[in-house]
């Protein structure tokens, strides 16, 4: 909301123009030719893998959650009363860059959105021509502050802007905007727009996406503030080693996930486009070992893209953790 009530990042030193192409590759200490070849041309010659099969979305109870994995950042989290998208995109490209997985639903396949919630203003995780295509208007859109000039023409009822650890309430279902390390800017002139990840709370379930984040103390804080039951937590675009400056690695997520107090990691940004230098099938595997060193194995649950998962609510401390595919 704009009164500005919420918590606001630390100002960033003004950005200069870009002097070459160079200044405007990721990090800016590697040349344009290394950067076309390994994210661009790269993804050209992989072929397109994936297969888009109708969901088949559950019949939930009150207090049950479902959550579909579209693929990247994007989710579709549903209640028995409420549908949530998170990130929606559904490209095959973006600009030059080819998704060499497709995700794993169609806009036209989805139920009625009521809410989507937008964590910052990249085209990977903004993505206007994917929320043209919601089928509906979705009633409410929430996101960070100086974003919504961006949505005014996506049909939506209404756009919320939300500071850090503010939050929005309507009917029993509340969203919290929370910090992450990473930067909000769409163009070259626009560092107003703000970033961050979202805490969803509705029927008693709390679930955390983060959005692009690196890692940083702000999971401990959200962890010690509000630990949710469900962490949401990007793995992939983290090689060379300057790609940490906004990104998290599978190490760091594991990380994150003890801070946050969790009960479910799944693991989100990774597979679909090749936006770093390591291996598209490196991030999830890696996870699944460092999960196994640290005993955590339990707590992991990386989902199929298009195929709905019932999480079933489990009290915090207590064993028999729950989530079970939809065939």
């Amino acid at each position: 909301m704009k009164e500005q009530k919420g918590r606001v990042p630390p100002p960033r030193a003004k950005k200069k123009l870009p002097r070459s192409f160079k200044d405007l590759t990721p990090s800016k200490h590697f040349n344009p030719r290394t950067f076309f070849y390994e994210m661009v041309w790269k993804a050209w010659l992989t072929p397109r893998s994936g297969q888009i099969v109708p969901p088949n979305f559950p019949k939930l109870s009150h207090g049950q959650l479902a959550l579909t994995w579209i693929g990247h950042a994007s989710f579709l989290a549903q209640f028995n009363d409420l549908n949530v998208l998170v990130d929606p995109n559904f490209a095959n490209w973006l600009f030059l860059l080819k998704r060499v997985k497709r995700a794993g639903l169609r806009a036209e396949d989805l139920p009625p959105i009521d809410l989507v919630l937008l964590t910052h203003a990249h085209f990977d995780h903004f993505h206007k021509p994917s929320l043209r295509k919601l089928p509906a208007s979705p009633k409410i859109a929430v996101m960070p502050w100086g974003m919504g000039d961006l949505a005014h023409d996506l049909g939506f009822d209404r756009i919320i802007e939300l500071q850090w650890w503010e939050s929005f309430t309507h009917k029993d279902w509340t969203v919290t905007l929370t910090p992450s390390k990473h930067w909000g800017a769409r163009m070259i002139h626009d560092e107003h727009r703000g970033y961050g990840g979202f805490i969803l709370e509705h029927q008693g379930r709390r679930i955390y996406h983060a959005g692009d984040s690196a890692y940083s103390h702000v999971f401990k804080e959200i962890g010690r503030k509000c630990p949710p039951e469900i962490a949401l937590l990007p793995i992939g675009a983290y090689y060379p080693e300057s790609f940490r400056r906004a990104h998290m690695g599978p190490d760091q997520a594991v990380k994150a996930f003890k801070d946050l107090k969790a009960q479910w990691l799944v693991p989100m940004h990774y597979g679909a486009f090749r936006l770093a230098f390591e291996d598209m099938d490196e991030p999830p595997r890696w996870l699944r070992e460092l999960c196994q060193a640290n005993g955590v194995s339990h707590h992991l649950m990386v989902l199929d893209e298009g195929m709905p998962v019932v999480f079933e609510k489990t009290e915090r401390g207590k064993k028999g953790l729950q989530a079970v595919p939809v065939a």
